[in-house]
């Protein structure tokens, strides 16, 4: 168990503070992986030896210490590698690190159903399970051949892998400041989606001005919408153009929210996040003759010259695009 998945239990105002908690990390090793918004992967092969610990001990003590110096708590998944440090990640409970160790991968994978593993989504879990591929444990020793023809030859090979515990992920050192994100919490479980397309609308609104006043434009964009059960959906949608204009950012969210199809869902928190961020000069836009975006873009240009002299609440966010 070499790996760790940390997820800090973060309230939706504190978001700015996994950027400390990710030093913390570092303090252990330099591998670690920013997963916003709450959540990290770090690679301890080298600190387990520095140290004398193993990686359940390190855990204990990074606890101890998100507690002591940021107030924060958080769930530890150990493993082999990322993917099952992930997994294991969801069976942690406050105070206890959820360690999956080589010798027992095959069991803690057996009884998972298809859709616990990374990177299988509804189609293909419908799909396996149509064919009574239900559990990880029967996909793990389902023919090869069989789950190419299911979906496709390197998905199926790589699912084969995953399933049998062949974990080929690696941590990749970044940063926190690679993305933005903001949060829509609603005061209740809301179900109107009038209400969760205005909540949209005004982080669209918030997360294009942030890129603009950093001169940023961002690639991608994710919405993370959690339930009243605890549940979430996360959708990643990759831009036609690197943007930070607000109004292109709330098309992108909008769009990525109606493709859930949801139907009386009990929504808790919406989010937005702006990733693949690049420099504004390097960003190219393609022109066009639509009066109306011209007319968005100049009166961003105002909006931003406002919060820039009289503070970032000068302007309300989301209140400029349609």
């Amino acid at each position: 168990m070499t790996i760790l998945c940390v997820r800090f239990q973060l309230p939706p105002a504190r978001e700015a503070a996994l950027s400390g908690l990710l030093g913390l990390l570092e303090d252990f090793t330099p591998v670690v992986e920013a997963l916003p918004p709450d959540r990290a992967l770090a690679d301890l092969r080298g600190a387990e030896r520095y140290f004398g610990r193993d990686a359940v001990e390190l855990a204990s003590v990074i606890r101890v210490r998100a507690l002591a110096l940021h107030g924060v708590d958080c769930l530890i998944g150990a493993g082999p590698g990322p993917m099952l440090a992930r997994m294991a990640l969801r069976d942690a409970r406050p105070g206890v690190t959820r360690a999956v160790i080589e010798e027992e991968v095959a069991d803690f994978l057996a009884e998972k159903p298809v859709a616990a593993l990374p990177g299988v989504g509804t189609a293909t879990a419908r799909t396996l399970c149509e064919y009574g591929l239900d559990t990880l444990g029967r996909v793990a020793v389902a023919p090869l051949s069989t789950l190419q023809r299911l979906v496709g030859a390197k998905a199926g090979r790589e699912l084969h892998e995953k399933a049998s515990g062949v974990d080929r992920g690696r941590v990749v050192p970044n940063g926190v400041s690679r993305s933005l994100a903001t949060e829509r919490p609603f005061t209740r479980d809301e179900l109107d989606p009038d209400r969760h397309r205005r909540a949209l609308l005004s982080a669209a609104g918030e997360l294009g001005a942030r890129l603009r006043a950093l001169d940023k434009v961002c690639g991608a964009l994710t919405l993370t919408v959690r339930y009243a059960d605890r549940s979430s959906t996360t959708r990643t949608r990759t831009l036609k153009e690197p943007t930070a204009h607000s109004a292109a950012l709330t098309r992108t969210a909008y769009e990525m929210y109606e493709a859930l199809g949801l139907q009386r869902a009990r929504v808790r928190v919406m989010s937005l996040r702006a990733e693949a961020l690049g420099p504004a000069e390097q960003a190219s836009h393609q022109l066009t003759f639509d009066p109306t975006d011209d007319k968005l873009r100049r009166i961003e240009e105002v909006a931003d010259r406002v919060r820039a002299k009289f503070g970032p609440h000068a302007v309300m966010p989301g209140t400029l695009a349609a």
